[in-house]
C-alpha cells in the first residue's frame, strides 16, 4: 500500500482514538482514560509483535531512538495537558496541530529532503485547515496568561520532532511494528508519575462502558501509530507528517455522520474542510 494511503488510514484511527475516548469520558475519568487506552495500546503492539515472529534482530541505535520517543511522546502529552488546562482548547489545540510545519522544517534542513512548491503549500493549507476546524471560542480560563501558549506550542515543536526522529530510527531498521511496541511500552511507563501524581479529584472510575471504550481508544491509537511508522518507512517525512494531521478533519466527519448535534457547521469548519482536502490534494500532486 501507497505511504499516503497508509498516512490517512493513521489519521482516521486517530480520529477513531478521540471519538472513542469522547464516549468513555460520558461514563468515566481522565485518570482511568490514562491507564486503559495506553495499557490496550500497549498490549495490542506487543501481541501483534509476539504473533509475527517475536522481537526481531536489531540494532542499539535503533532502539535508543525508540526509548527517545517514548520518552518524548511522554513529554508532549503531558505538555498538551497543561495547554488545555492553562489556555483552554480553542487556544491549545490550533497550536498543538501546528506539528507538520515543524517536521517539514525540520526534514528539509537536517534530514535534506525533497520538498516542492506544492508539497510546501499543501502542508501550509492543512494546517490552516486543521486550525479553523479545531478553533472554538471559548472563555479564558482563570489564571489565563499570554505566554502560557508555550506549552501548547512546545507540544506541537515536539510532535514535530517526533516525525523526522521516526524517519531516522526506521531507516536503521526498518521494523514498524517492534518499534512502535517499544515506544509503546516506554510512553506507559512515562505515564506512571503522571497517573500517580494525579490531581484529578474525581480518581480514576472504573465503569465498565467507560474502560470499553478506552480499550477500544487505545486500540486504535495503536493502530495509528503502527500506520504512521509503516508509512514512514517508506515515505518522505514531509509528506506523511502534513497527511497524519488531517485527524481533525475525520473527527468533525465521523462526529457529523454519527453523532449529530455534536458538532457545529458554519463558515469556519467549512472553510477549514476546503483548504484540508486542497492541502492533501496538492502533497499527492507534488510528491
Amino acid at each position: 500500500m501507497a505511504p499516503e494511503a497508509l498516512a490517512l488510514l493513521a489519521a482516521f484511527s486517530y480520529a477513531l482514538f478521540t471519538i472513542y475516548g469522547w464516549f468513555g469520558l460520558q461514563y468515566s475519568t481522565p485518570l482511568a482514560a490514562t491507564i486503559v487506552s495506553l495499557l490496550a495500546r500497549t498490549i495490542l503492539l506487543w501481541a501483534a509483535v509476539m504473533l509475527t515472529g517475536g522481537i526481531p534482530v536489531f540494532a542499539r541505535l535503533a532502539l535508543i531512538v525508540f526509548v527517545l520517543l517514548g520518552i518524548l511522546q511522554s513529554v508532549t502529552s503531558l505538555l498538551t495537558f497543561v495547554g488545555l488546562h492553562r489556555i483552554g482548547t480553542s487556544r491549545s489545540q490550533p497550536l498543538r496541530n501546528t506539528y507538520p510545519l515543524w517536521s517539514a522544517l525540520i526534514a528539509i534542513v537536517v534530514m535534506h529532503e525533497k520538498a516542492s512548491a506544492m508539497i510546501i503549500a499543501g502542508t501550509l493549507l492543512i494546517v490552516a485547515g486543521v486550525v479553523l476546524i479545531s478553533w472554538k471560542p471559548d472563555v479564558p480560563p482563570p489564571g489565563y496568561r499570554w505566554w502560557h501558549i508555550v506549552y501548547s506550542l512546545a507540544a506541537g515543536v515536539l510532535a514535530g520532532v517526533a516525525f523526522p526522529l521516526r524517519r531516522y530510527g526506521l531507516t536503521i531498521n526498518d521494523e514498524p511494528l517492534f518499534f512502535a511496541a517499544v515506544v509503546a511500552v516506554v510512553s506507559l511507563a512515562g505515564a506512571l508519575p503522571y497517573v500517580r501524581l494525579s490531581r484529578d479529584r474525581r480518581g480514576s472510575k472504573w465503569h465498565p462502558r467507560g474502560v470499553l471504550h478506552f480499550t477500544l481508544s487505545g486500540f486504535f491509537e495503536g493502530l495509528g501509530a503502527l500506520l504512521s511508522l509503516m508509512a514512514l518507512s517508506s515515505g518522505r517525512v514531509v509528506i506523511i507528517s502534513p497527511i497524519v494531521a488531517t485527524t481533525p478533519l475525520w473527527n468533525l466527519i465521523i462526529a457529523i455522520v454519527f453523532l449529530r448535534g455534536r458538532e457545529e457547521i458554519n463558515a469556519r469548519t467549512i472553510a477549514g474542510t476546503v483548504s484540508v482536502v486542497l492541502g492533501t490534494a496538492a502533497i499527492a500532486l507534488g510528491r
